[in-house]
């Protein structure tokens, strides 16, 4: 059986915790952050844990490391 590979993409976005799941960062930061509020840009600073119902989908897209 062949090697499995990882998507880079998604090894380069996710990153497993301890308990398992998967964190990523917030979307949409990266410019026109004028229009957006103070509260908006200081909670996308945290880094969220992917919906229990994408979390199988993206797994398999990290091979070995999900």
């Amino acid at each position: 059986m062949p090697k499995l590979k990882t998507n880079r993409g998604a090894a380069k976005r996710l990153r497993v915790t301890k308990s398992g799941r998967l964190k990523r960062g917030t979307p949409g930061m990266r410019h026109l952050k004028r229009k957006k509020s103070a509260k908006r840009l200081r909670q996308a600073r945290r880094s969220k844990l992917v919906a229990k119902t994408e979390e199988r989908r993206l797994r398999r897209l990290l091979g070995f490391g999900g």
